[in-house]
């Protein structure tokens, strides 16, 4: 089960990076409709390049997160690669305790009917 699930990460993210260079092609076509001089093309080519080795950077370390969940679980994932799934809040700030959020429908669910 585990091969197959590396096997679709590793498709998405190959599907990802394509996306990501198509994008890059497109950019880079409209910098040049736009550009005046060689260099301004020169400069939308290089442009280009960098953001499809930025791509094929970030599809070589998704396919090595996936190998890595593949090996040892969730765990053996580098310390580097983000932690997806976190509950924490991202600033560190909890909310304020005397702020109580509106309930819908006001006073709660009906007892005895789950579906509604």
């Amino acid at each position: 089960m585990h091969s197959a699930k590396e096997k679709l990460g590793n498709i998405a993210s190959a599907a990802k990076e394509h996306v990501n260079i198509f994008g890059a092609k497109a950019g880079e076509k409209a910098e040049k409709a736009g550009a005046r001089t060689e260099e301004e093309k020169d400069i939308a080519h290089e442009r280009r390049k960098a953001k499809e080795a930025k791509a094929k950077m970030e599809l070589h370390g998704e396919r090595a997160e996936h190998a890595a969940d593949k090996q040892g679980g969730h765990f053996a994932s580098s310390a580097a690669a983000p932690h997806h799934g976190s509950h924490q809040p991202a600033t560190g700030a909890a909310p304020h305790p005397a702020t109580i959020a509106p309930t819908y429908p006001p006073g709660g669910h009906p007892l005895g009917n789950k579906h509604i």
